[in-house]
Order: structure tokens, then C-alpha cells, then sequence
């Protein structure tokens, strides 16, 4: 069965995404905790810290002699100048100009281009290909949780980040490590083994991914583990991992807007039932019947900046419209303690009704997390990912709010559970909704990730 025959028998997207049974994203196969995750958040701001993303995230590799020219019809970004040993965040868009995905676009060289992410990406550059008629093929290497039966990837991929992660890379290399410009890669020996090595940063703190074949994985984290040992290295379980986006101020979890418009249905008709699309759950306390009103423009998430019009991509004619005049703002809210242990934690201990859990240091439980945030009742946005930050020591959210509110100072409320009678599923238990106020803040929140950021 396709997407589109399931939305039709599911009478639409808001309904069919709020019963999905599934609970949030998973991290799988990594374990939730090394240590702890309080000492594990911190380890990326004040030493250095290893994630292991080598299991959540798909991989799909586009290669041909038309991988270029497919990939600059789909995105939002600029491709002058791009090619091997370059990488970019990735943005497409529907027609409308809606995001339907956002991935890490690795260029490997020989026309060969590698997405890494969430798998909507994947999904509407794979269809364009097929269909398309573009010389170029796709080959895909499947997220763990996508897998059935024994979990195999083709390639391994960790993050080394925080103040210590240039001093762990020279023990680890046994030398100076050579000079990468930011988002460009390079080729290092670790362990004998050759390593492909992307400059990047996470949280405002410098740092490298290092990806290379899976049969090499365990050999370079082992060399990388010992290479920290005086450093302070921690290894970051799931848990910590999956709360790194509340400092650094990326939103990891758009709804794709692909269930809609016309234009749109040939793809909804070549996804399968049970792609990421169609089983993945949404939640929250922002309530609407028009799947469109979960939408948001490249504007909306702070991707402004990453929008040129120096080549025709799908979506161009309404993000031309949509730039002369966007409505909303990307920001942090930090949460009011006090309302937080009275209104949330502390119902745990009440026999009656009790507010939704929140989950430390993570709090979100749908695969697509939209609570909406309010002004004297009114609905001015939306928040998409909730948690809490031992480094900062504040319950935070991502939040997309209408221009005139978002400003730092702002105090609005938060409306955290889900809405009443919008859906069920088992990962959720009964509960009130409650309110919170919260206080508009930058976005990044971490002092040193807007520093960084900004000199990058």
C-alpha cells in the first residue's frame, strides 16, 4: 500500500500521525548511558566527549555523472564551489517552499555525494532520481531501526567534541593535526586505519566527525578512547545525546511537508506505507486539523541564510514570496523552575491526576514534538523539542514563535501534555495538561555556541 492510499484510509495525516503507536525517535544499538548522563552533557563544554552516531541516522549515497545537478534541483543551497572533501547542511522544500527535511551532504569526490540523516531527505531525492530522468543512482544504507533482523552498516561514524577534541586528535594522530577548514574534510591515519575526517562543531565547541568503513569502527573508537584518556573523554550515551540539540539550537524533528498539494501526490504515492512518513507519531499540545498549520519554511528554522536564489530548486518561486515577508522566529525558551516542580515533577507524588512525565535530560515522546506557547491565551507559536541541560541548569525548548513576541525578554507560556481527544498511543500515559511560563532566549542558548557559531 502506498502513503497516499494509507492517508485516504486514515481520513488524513492528523489523524493517521496522532495514533501512531511509536514513541520518539530512537537511538538505538548505543548504550544509554556510559556513566552519567549529567557528567556526559557536561563533558562537551567544559573536556571532550565521543558520540557514536553509527546507528540512528540513514546513510544514502548518490553517485553519476547527474548527482549534482539532482541534488541542486532539490535543495535550498548554493552549489557554486562544491564538490569533494566539502560538506553542507542539506535543506529541501515542497513546492510551497515547506521543509521537508534538512541532512549533512558529504561530497566524496568522483560524483559521488553521500546525505546523512533523518530519512525524509533520502526519501524525496531517491523519488526525483528514479523519476527524474537523471543519470545518477541511489544507494541506501538503512538506519538501524529501520533494519529487520541483525543490525549491519556499511560505514561507522563518530563525533569528537569539546574544548579538549584538538588535543585528543594529536594523541590520537601522534602529531600536529593538519589545518581543515570548517565544514571541509580530510583524510588522517588513526590506528593504522584511514579516516575520513569532517571539521565541524556541535553545542559552539570544536570538534571533528570521523566516519570510515564499519570493519574499522571498533579499531578507531578503541585508539580514540585511550588517546582521551587524561582528557577528560567521556563517551555519550543516547540519553545525552539526544538533549546536545537544546544548547546548540538546532531542530531536529520538522514534520516533512509532504502530505499535501497536488504536486506533491506522485510522491506520496511512490512512498511505501510503512516509510518514515507514514509510522512516525505526532504530539504535543498544539492542536490543528490542517497538517499544514505543522509546516514551517526554511525562514521559520533559522535557515534564512541558507536560502539562494542563484539556481532553480523546487520550492523557489514561494520562497522568493516567503523571504519579503517571514512571520516567525526561531528562539529558545528557558522554562520557569518554580513552575516546573510544582506544576509538572511534583504531581508524580499526587494519587490523582498527574501531569505528563517529563523525561530527564530529554523530554520529548513523539517522533514530530509540537506543545504550543501562548500570550494572555492566545497561541503566538510552537515548541518542537523539550529537555533539560545540565550545563545551563534550565528545562529548555526550541521554540517558533510569531515575530512580535519573539523577542529575548518575552515572557510567554508554555503548554506542556498532549491535547485532549487529538490521539492515542501506548507510550503515553493518561495525564492533565498544564502551563508553565517560560522566558524567550537566544537561540543557541549556550553563550559559546552563539560566539562560535558566529565566527564560523
Amino acid at each position: 500500500m502506498s502513503l497516499e492510499s494509507l492517508l485516504q484510509q486514515k481520513g488524513g495525516a492528523v489523524k493517521l500521525l496522532r495514533n501512531s503507536p511509536i514513541g520518539p525517535y530512537v537511538y538505538p544499538v548505543v548504550s544509554p548511558e556510559y556513566t552519567n548522563w549529567r557528567d556526559e552533557q557536561r563533558s562537551w563544554q567544559k573536556t571532550c566527549v565521543l558520540f557514536n552516531q553509527s546507528y540512528h541516522m540513514s546513510d544514502m549515497y548518490v553517485k553519476g555523472p547527474d548527482a549534482l545537478k539532482l541534488l541542486s534541483a532539490l535543495g535550498i543551497n548554493t552549489f557554486k564551489n562544491f564538490g569533494a572533501n566539502k560538506a553542507k547542511q542539506f535543506v529541501a522544500c515542497n513546492y510551497d517552499g515547506y521543509v521537508i527535511g534538512d541532512v549533512i551532504l558529504f561530497g566524496l569526490g568522483d560524483d559521488t555525494y553521500n546525505l546523512v540523516g533523518r530519512p525524509s531527505i533520502h526519501n524525496w531525492v531517491q523519488y526525483h532520481c528514479e523519476t527524474g530522468g537523471y543519470n545518477a543512482k541511489c544507494t541506501r544504507d538503512e538506519r538501524a531501526a529501520a533494519q529487520k533482523g541483525p543490525i549491519v552498516r556499511q560505514t561507522y561514524r563518530y563525533q569528537v567534541q569539546g574544548p579538549n577534541a584538538q588535543q585528543l586528535m594529536e594523541k590520537a594522530l601522534g602529531g600536529p593535526v593538519p589545518e581543515v577548514k570548517f565544514f571541509q574534510m580530510d583524510t588522517f591515519t588513526i590506528a593504522g586505519k584511514k579516516v575520513s575526517a569532517l571539521r565541524h562543531g556541535m553545542v559552539g565547541q570544536p570538534g571533528y566527525e570521523l566516519f570510515g568503513p564499519a570493519a574499522d569502527g571498533e579499531i578507531v573508537k578503541d585508539a580514540l578512547v585511550e588517546a582521551g584518556k587524561d582528557l577528560g573523554l567521556r563517551l555519550s550515551g543516547s540519553r545525552a545525546y539526544s538533549s546536545n540539540t537544546l544548547e546548540s539550537g538546532w531542530i531536529p524533528s520538522p514534520l516533512p511537508a509532504i502530505y499535501t498539494g497536488e504536486k506533491m501526490k506522485a510522491f506520496r504515492e511512490w512512498l511505501g506505507d510503512d516509510a518514515y512518513e507514514g509510522i512516525g507519531s505526532l504530539g504535543g499540545s498544539f492542536y490543528s486539523e490542517n497538517i499544514e498549520d505543522y509546516y514551517f519554511t526554511p525562514y521559520d528554522l533559522g535557515y534564512g541564510g541558507m536560502v539562494k536564489f542563484d539556481h532553480d530548486f523546487i520550492g523557489r518561486e514561494a520562497l522568493e514570496k516567503i523571504a519579503q515577508a517571514s512571520k516567525r522566529t526561531k528562539v529558545t525558551l528557558a522554562l520557569n523552575e518554580e513552575d516546573v516542580m510544582k506544576n509538572v515533577i511534583g504531581t508524580i507524588f499526587d494519587k490523582g491526576e498527574r501531569a505528563k512525565f517529563m523525561e530527564f535530560p530529554s523530554a520529548v515522546y513523539s517522533t514530530w514534538p509540537y506543545d504550543k506557547v501562548t500570550k494572555n491565551g492566545k497561541t503566538i507559536g510552537v515548541s518542537t523539542w523539550v529537555g533539560y541541560s545540565s550545563n545551563e541548569g534550565k528545562m529548555l525548548t526550541l521554540a517558533i514563535l510569531d515575530n512580535e513576541f519573539a523577542h529575548p525578554g518575552e515572557q510567554v507560556t508554555f503548554v506542556w501534555g498532549q491535547q485532549p481527544g487529538s490521539g492515542e498511543r501506548p507510550t503515553v500515559e493518561s495525564h492533565k495538561q498544564v502551563e508553565i511560563r517560560a522566558i524567550v532566549s537566544p537561540v543557541p542558548y549556550a553563550e559559546v555556541a552563539r560566539d562560535n557559531y558566529r565566527n564560523t
